[in-house]
């Protein structure tokens, strides 16, 4: 004992307590960041205050993203913009947290199958 505090080793702590760090048994080899192949991500990334947009990426560059945008907007009735980006491609952006309504747009429409669909955010 020193400084005052006690370990949990000191206090005879059960076994749970004095277990090691969980993410040692992680290996460091892989790449968590790597893109999986026809995955379809859909973030909501926060803006100011309660606002926030959606992000949609990953989808099959054949689609058509105008119209694709188009029924977004008319069915969640909120705005929305086309992104393109070198690295990421094409990104569909919705205005507010619209994770749960695209997910189920797009199983419901045969666009995307339920194992490809990554949703991210709590």
């Amino acid at each position: 004992m020193s400084g005052g505090f006690v370990t949990a080793a000191d206090a005879g702590a059960p076994d749970f307590i004095q277990s090691a760090d969980p993410l040692d048994s992680v290996e460091t080899t892989e790449n968590v960041t790597a893109k999986k192949d026809n995955a379809v991500h859909i973030r909501c990334q926060q803006r100011s205050g309660r606002k926030c947009i959606t992000s949609i990426q990953g989808l099959h560059p054949d689609l058509d993203n105008k119209r694709l945008l188009k029924a977004f907007k008319k069915q969640f009735s909120c705005n929305g913009s086309i992104v393109e980006d070198k690295e990421l491609g094409t990104i569909l952006q919705l205005q507010g947290d619209q994770r749960d309504n695209a997910s189920n747009f797009l199983t419901a429409q045969g666009i995307v199958k339920k194992e490809s669909l990554v949703t991210h955010g709590f």
